[in-house]
């Protein structure tokens, strides 16, 4: 099915100027034709006529008053209206103008004159000739084209066509004002969408732009304030569970030596791992600011714990640089690449650019999980380990947190299967233009 939008851009500028420019052009064509269909039609038939009855005028004369013709002719040919002759040899063909031209005076001469004549057009010259057929020979009147036709139509063609140019001109040179605020707009709002701060932003352009721009200045205060609220509250709750867990190992610390502590202790330092890594899941890197980084050094450093315990490729046809929150993104890489080195013996991971975008793939050989549980292993304190490895520590926040700093730079992270075997984990970063 055709449809309208099909055919229309998708930018703003350009379907404001196609909003311009197909009426301007759809008016500019009806007023031409209107011009030369009504006005030009017209004047031209008016000036038809006027020669006609000059040229009936001088052939009455010729037959009426042959004695007289000479001096009218004479006349004539002074006062620049018209060059009369007459000629008594050849037929009508032999004193014809090679170009046709004129349908107007065809059609006033076939009114007025009621005898054989010819009209035409002497070539490289403005110049008309009418042959009319009469008494002994034939009348050959020449004359300047502009005595029977508009031959300055054209100009208001070039008007028309270079208003329209100036008034498209300005009305872009308005509109570029009015998109550069939308523009602005969307970039803060990008900008905000990853974390970052806009500090050159301000609300202005068109009223309704303006209240857009003053909305999301307003949302991204309440989600900041939001977020500030959620951290100091989780870090209440983590300093007051850490209390009781102090005076517990400090209690064990006191138990004689030959009662057995070692299970409690280790529960505790469980409990205080999992207290740790859902502060930092909840807390993010918030305060952190994007820098220009090098992601193959920044992933080398990510994976230097998971290096440790698997064979570790890691594999960047070119290098790629780019702005991300360094610390926040070097945790999310490191919660990959240790996933990949808990489950398996070797980890290959990937850093290469495609089209718009930086590509981070993580893989091992593991056992990997089942396509229907990708998107469940993303949920917060989710772990699959029946369908892997029972032995692993953590508390399941190591794919969730690196698909959300991933969002924050407004990218993801997706699951498959790997070509090693096991589990490949995909993370995608655009990269801003410029």
């Amino acid at each position: 099915m055709v449809r309208l939008r099909d055919f229309t851009p998708n930018g703003y500028n350009a379907r404001h100027i196609v909003i311009l420019i197909v009426p301007m052009l759809i008016f500019v064509i009806a007023m031409t034709m209107f011009f030369f269909n009504s006005h030009v039609q017209n004047v031209n038939t008016q000036l038809s006529r006027s020669v006609a009855q000059v040229i009936r005028a001088v052939l009455d004369e010729k037959i009426q008053s042959p004695q007289s013709w000479d001096s009218l002719s004479a006349s004539l040919r002074r006062s620049g209206l018209i060059d009369t002759t007459f000629v008594t040899d050849g037929d009508l063909a032999a004193h014809t103008a090679p170009a046709r031209c004129c349908r107007e005076l065809q059609a006033e001469l076939d009114v007025a004159l009621e005898r054989p004549f010819d009209v035409g057009m002497e070539r490289g010259e403005a110049v008309v000739r009418v042959v009319a057929e009469t008494e002994g020979g034939y009348l050959v009147a020449r004359l300047d084209r502009k005595r029977v036709m508009v031959i300055t139509a054209h100009i208001f063609i070039v008007w028309s066509v270079g208003f329209s140019a100036l008034l498209l001109a300005t009305s872009y040179a308005f509109l570029r004002n009015q998109v550069r605020s939308i523009l602005q707009l969307s970039s803060a709002a990008d900008a905000f969408g990853r974390g970052e701060d806009a500090p050159g932003f301000r609300p202005s352009g068109a009223r309704e732009v303006r209240d857009a721009a003053r909305a999301l200045i307003r949302m991204r205060n309440r989600i900041r304030r939001y977020a500030d609220q959620r951290t100091a509250m989780l870090a209440g709750v983590s300093h007051d569970l850490r209390t009781p867990l102090t005076r517990l190992r400090l209690e064990l610390s006191m138990m004689p030596r030959e009662v057995d502590t070692g299970p409690a202790r280790k529960d505790i330092a469980e409990m205080e791992g999992m207290l740790d890594a859902y502060l930092a899941f909840a807390r993010g890197e918030e305060g952190e600011q994007p820098e220009e980084t090098d992601l193959l050094t920044l992933a080398s450093a990510a994976s230097e714990v998971a290096a440790r315990k698997s064979s570790l490729t890691l594999h960047c046809p070119t290098p790629i640089r780019m702005r991300v929150r360094p610390l926040a993104l070097k945790r999310a890489l490191a919660n990959l690449a240790g996933n990949a080195s808990d489950y398996g013996r070797n980890v290959r991971i990937t850093v290469r650019r495609e089209a718009d975008a930086a590509m981070i793939i993580v893989e091992d050989d593991g056992p990997g999980i089942s396509p229907a549980q990708y998107e469940e292993a993303f949920r917060p304190f989710n772990r699959l380990d029946p369908s892997r490895n029972q032995n692993v520590s953590g508390v399941g926040l190591g794919l969730t947190i690196a698909r959300d700093t991933a969002r924050a730079h407004g990218g993801d992270v997706i699951l498959g299967r790997s070509e090693l075997g096991g589990l490949k984990a995909s993370m995608r970063l655009p990269i801003s233009p410029g």
